[in-house]
């Protein structure tokens, strides 16, 4: 199975809808983490508008929870049951300076005992509500690998339906090669469902982490489907990706989000956010002057002078 990773700012349910209607291949669509809110407080309008059914009527969507209380987070995972999901994630992997201070995503990761008792409380919270998957995504530590063999018991002492592993540390943030021998150990040793995530970039990376771990559920990809949206079209024998391909996501997807953010620049720089992945993709080899001019780009006529150019012959 391949799943769509939750990338904060990047995986809206507006890129997330195109790619699965340009590209269906991905099983399974993360979003971004909602903070948890205590009761009596309102979640945020982005977040909310990210998940709202209406707006994910066509993916098998699993929101992702950020928290490291459980009144906060069964506040949220209840306001998610009333929309009708019935799988909630929770994130242990965030690396962010400010989420990991506040001891939260894989800031959490360095207070076993008290991740302990958050499940503890969560699944007591939910014993009314059995049809609700808790699931997980984590990194192997926060700054070190001390707590590995806690962690992993602690897992193991939970229901969860599945636990994706991006073998890096939270301090690492994306540096680095995934550490594959700690992935090992995970993968060894939970007893619930592995996924793996991390540096997925292309088909071969998919058949060579299948072929190592055949035990693992699902691949996560994130990054790499920023830099080639056909990824999993392809991965499962569909056709590869084309230039004239990328050149209509693209202009669909600004069409989009000039319709729906309400303010150029912020179009603008969800679209340079991708370009600044997409460029990786070898169909723009050559063309990596002419992509710099769209991550300059100030207003709207110089974004489209520059994508003429990006596509150009």
């Amino acid at each position: 199975m391949i799943y769509f990773a939750p990338l904060e700012d990047i995986s809206g349910y507006i890129l997330r809808n195109l790619i699965n209607s340009m590209f269906p291949g991905s099983d399974r669509y993360f979003a971004p983490f909602i903070s948890a809110v205590k009761p009596g407080m309102k979640h945020k309008k982005r977040e909310t508008e990210d998940i709202a059914p209406e707006n994910n009527d066509r993916t098998r969507l699993i929101p992702q929870i950020l928290a490291n209380d459980p009144d906060s987070f069964l506040n949220t995972t209840k306001w998610l049951i009333e929309k009708g999901y019935n799988e909630i994630n929770l994130n242990l992997g965030c690396p962010s300076r400010d989420v990991v201070a506040r001891g939260k995503g894989s800031g959490f990761l360095s207070a076993p005992e008290k991740l302990d008792s958050f499940f503890d409380e969560v699944y007591m919270g939910l014993r009314d509500h059995p049809e609700i998957k808790l699931s997980v995504k984590t990194r192997i530590g926060s700054r070190d690998k001390s707590n590995t063999g806690d962690l992993i018991r602690i897992f193991n002492r939970y229901p969860l339906s599945e636990i994706t592993v991006h073998p890096r540390l939270g301090k690492d943030f994306y540096r680095g090669k995934p550490d594959m021998v700690s992935f090992q150990r995970f993968y060894e040793e939970l007893k619930v469902p592995v996924v793996y995530n991390g540096d997925i970039l292309t088909c071969e990376d998919i058949r060579k982490t299948e072929d190592s771990y055949p035990r693992i559920k699902a691949v996560m990809i994130g990054r790499g489907f920023l830099i080639n949206p056909a990824l999993a079209r392809e991965y499962k024998g569909g056709t590869p990706l084309t230039v004239m391909e990328i050149r209509e996501f693209v202009q669909n997807l600004y069409a989009e989000y000039r319709a729906k953010l309400g303010a150029e620049k912020y179009a603008l720089d969800k679209m340079k956010e991708l370009w600044s992945w997409l460029k990786e993709n070898p169909l723009f080899t050559g063309k990596q002057r002419n992509i710099r001019a769209i991550l300059k780009a100030k207003n709207h006529a110089e974004y489209e002078s520059a994508i003429i150019q990006v596509f150009r012959p």
